[in-house]
């Protein structure tokens, strides 16, 4: 079968699809006839180098790429129930030094970190859910807003940053989106109460429009000190790529790291969340996709499909 790996860091350039062996699940397993995968901005971290040379990624003769997948399930491990072989999923796969990820025809994962989805659904819309989803999710665990808070969420035209917006919104949080100055009408469409463009003074517009400021920030783009400086004290800050800022005046600062959970991947399948897929290429054109989703603007998540 055909997989995209890396043999060595750099750019676009150092991507192959390489035909490898057709994994085989263990105990506790799937292996899944990839349909779609997303391709990520933790992709190119990965294939660029940027990971290992942050000590996250170990060395590896060989590594996989990709986290999201849908598709339907080939074949069960031992000791794993609740899956037919057959069945529309989707799914994360969480571990760094892989020499097999998602972008590929096959992919094996452990059971609990996959989703059943209702046939017929539109699996590369599908294949977007699941880092974007869950990174939203658990990120809005770390802040704990109640109904009637105020969120700010940097980045709301984003993946992450257009999840968190919706969830919080579901959820009975007012939320100010922060985002480029033509985006207003599609995080509003998201359920944001409150705008804010990205070139602004951040903490004296947010200040502006919640006096004191909010009672909580995820930090999708990782605007950093202003994003604090529009919270009040006592509030919490999320950043979700591991840089959040010194925790001033008694705010709870924290991370969001991305782990795979398919019982709430299964609720935010449910939960009627706006999948965006910004374009769909065959697989062999991974090194497009990083090129493109490098040089920004897109509005969605780029697919691949073997």
């Amino acid at each position: 079968m055909r997989a995209v790996i890396v043999r060595s860091f750099g750019g676009p350039e150092v991507l192959e699809v390489a035909e490898v062996a057709v994994p085989e699940p263990g105990a506790g397993q799937v292996r899944i006839r990839v349909a779609a995968a997303a391709v990520n901005p933790v992709d190119l971290q990965t294939r660029s180098g940027a990971l290992a040379a942050g000590g996250l990624l170990p060395e590896r003769a060989v590594v996989g790429l990709g986290w999201d997948v849908a598709g339907t399930v080939d074949a069960l491990g031992p000791e794993v129930v609740g899956f037919r072989p057959g069945d529309a999923v989707i799914g994360l796969s969480d571990r760094l030094a892989l020499p097999l990820k998602t972008q590929a025809e096959y992919v094996v994962l452990d059971a609990d970190a996959v989703a059943a989805v209702p046939a017929g659904t539109d699996l590369v819309a599908a294949a977007t859910l699941p880092l974007g989803g869950l990174t939203a999710a658990q990120a809005l665990d770390i802040a704990r807003v109640e109904p009637g808070d105020t969120l700010l969420v940097t980045g709301a035209a984003g993946s992450v940053g257009g999840y968190t917006v919706r969830l919080a919104a579901l959820a009975g949080v007012r939320v100010v989106a922060v985002a480029g100055g033509g985006d207003e009408e599609l995080v509003r469409g998201l359920g944001a109460e409150f705008f804010v463009p990205r070139t602004a003074d951040l903490p004296a517009a947010v200040r502006d429009l919640v006096p004191g400021g909010v009672h909580a920030a995820v930090d999708a783009a990782s605007v950093g000190m202003p994003v604090l400086d529009a919270v009040r004290g006592g509030g919490s800050l999320v950043g979700v790529l591991g840089n959040a800022p010194t925790p001033l005046r008694g705010i709870r600062v924290g991370n969001v790291w991305i782990r795979a959970d398919g019982s709430r991947l299964a609720e935010l399948a449910a939960a009627g969340l706006r999948p965006r897929v910004a374009d769909v290429l065959p697989l062999d054109e991974v090194g497009e996709a990083h090129r493109r989703l490098a040089a920004g603007g897109l509005r969605g998540r780029l697919v691949l499909v073997p």
